[in-house]
């Protein structure tokens, strides 16, 4: 079935940079999208970014400051997160899905990493 590994989540101050990375095993997953959601505390997850080939797809409020890519050959998702501000502090999910469609909603994803913490301090 697969599974995916979140690492690289931490503590940052505003305006700061981190990097998620997203390892999967047990399967390939380089066919499938791939992207990022988030979760808030007292909020629904939300669709942050996913990519499949080329093609890349970003939710508005971090367009121009996140960057998502993928390696193919090490089975892994990466999302570079620039200009950190402290509305993006959320536990962020790795998420697997058949395509770019199905990958905007928590409904269409077909694999979800354990999540991992993001604060962002003003």
């Amino acid at each position: 079935q697969g599974q995916l590994v979140e690492a690289g989540g931490g503590s940052m101050q505003a305006g700061g940079s981190l990097r998620l990375s997203c390892a999967a095993s047990g399967r390939s997953f380089s066919n499938y999208a791939m992207g990022w959601f988030r979760q808030a505390p007292g909020k629904e997850r939300e669709f942050v970014a996913a990519i499949r080939s080329s093609i890349t797809k970003y939710t508005d409020s971090v367009k121009g400051r996140f960057t998502i890519s993928r390696d193919n050959a090490m089975n892994t998702v990466y999302l570079q997160m620039n200009n950190l501000k402290p509305e993006d502090t959320a536990v962020y999910y790795c998420a697997a899905a058949e395509n770019l469609e199905r990958l905007h909603l928590p409904l269409g994803v077909a694999s979800w990493g354990q999540g991992i913490q993001v604060t962002v301090s003003s």
